[in-house]
């Protein structure tokens, strides 16, 4: 078993970053030999070797460059070897981007990598732009954007090969690898044993139907549990597929942008899993943690789109948009006859537009 890189913590690079990279970047930055790291890793020199050439050739990619280029700039704030060059410590943080840690990254991770797992989704990133975005092909040549993220983050991810570049140039798009499904298959089983070991410590200081509700209470989470429409699509691009009698799409494009643009206001939101269940609960539920203004910002949009549905039409909107809750669960937690739920969640989605609408000619139709 190889022994980890002792010099990791004298790097100064966040625990994420993939054992190769730390060993590209000891080697490219400060100097260590292909010998010294071989005999630190308790490996043959030509392991070391052939990881180095392989992040070399790992460059052509722009995110991963990039993130190689930000880690070893962060390290030689921290490197020992670099104690002589002639820096300015507080010049060099303030001009390079901090690295996600790993708490964030993972956030961030499920996030995206779900909307990379949708069937024609593609994470659009721009030359010298500080956000790149999710956009999935809608058919007939439409497309629609789903979510955003940090560059830093894009970088993380390219870095640890859960996204590849299909052809690198001004705008390169980057598709999720298998790598980057097991990855999150990984997270979201994680983050469901964090919520049902929560549940279950609290039950254990309850007794008979306290506790039973307490559990109850973590299968309501339809983010943490691994449901139909949680790692593939999402209601509303299932029905967008479907067609009426006279061959017409059932959900339009715009209708299913719309949902799609709500998710991506509760995503940002970084509403707790299980925090809300329903329309009026989201519209008294406390704001983020303090200091996210986007975050607020999002938490505030979501709000006022929610109002201005009302009950009804804004509980099918939060469970079918938002949780990406199947129609048939909806119309039971809701109480509704048997598909009854796509007439009413289209009606939603209609007032959705017309909401969006307005705000675009008020000027208050910005996202960010």
């Amino acid at each position: 078993m190889n022994m980890p890189l002792p010099n990791l913590n004298e790097l100064g690079l966040p625990t994420w970053v993939p054992e190769a990279a730390c060993v590209y970047l000891a080697h490219t930055e400060h100097g260590h030999s292909i010998r010294s790291l071989a005999r630190q890793n308790g490996c043959h020199a030509s392991t070391v070797l052939r990881q180095v050439r392989r992040m070399e050739t790992r460059r052509d990619d722009p995110l991963v460059d990039a993130a190689l280029a930000k880690l070893g700039s962060k390290s030689d704030l921290f490197g020992a070897h670099n104690s002589g060059k002639d820096q300015d410590p507080m010049n060099a943080a303030v001009n390079t981007p901090s690295a996600p840690d790993e708490q964030k990254l993972s956030s961030e991770a499920r996030r995206i990598l779900r909307r990379l797992c949708e069937t024609g989704a593609v994470l659009a990133v721009a030359a010298e732009m500080d956000k790149a975005v999710v956009v999935r092909d809608t058919g007939e040549g439409g497309s629609t954007r789903t979510a955003v993220v940090d560059s830093p983050i894009a970088q993380a991810m390219a870095l640890k090969d859960w996204i590849a570049c299909d052809q690198p140039g001004r705008i390169s798009r980057y598709r999720i690898t298998a790598a980057g499904r097991q990855a999150l298959n990984k997270l979201v089983a994680e983050q469901e044993s964090r919520v049902r070991g929560f549940a279950e410590a609290q039950a254990g200081f309850d007794t008979g139907r306290e506790a039973e509700a307490a559990l109850a209470e973590v299968e309501k989470d339809p983010r943490a549990r691994k449901g139909r429409y949680l790692l593939a699509e999402s209601p509303l691009t299932t029905l967008g597929r479907r067609r009426d009698k006279d061959g017409t799409p059932f959900l339009a494009d715009v209708l299913v942008a719309a949902g799609e643009r709500l998710r991506e206001d509760f995503e940002l939101a970084q509403m707790a899993p299980g925090a809300v269940e329903s329309w009026d609960q989201f519209l008294t539920a406390e704001p983020v943690a303090e200091g996210s203004d986007s975050a607020n910002a999002a938490q505030a949009r979501l709000q006022a789109a929610l109002r201005d549905l009302g009950p009804g039409l804004g509980d099918v909107a939060l469970r079918c948009c938002c949780y990406l809750e199947g129609l048939e669960t909806t119309e039971k937690a809701l109480g509704w006859s048997a598909r009854s739920g796509k007439i009413v969640l289209r009606i939603a989605l209609q007032r959705l537009r017309r909401h969006y609408e307005e705000l675009s000619q008020q000027g208050g139709d910005m996202i960010g």
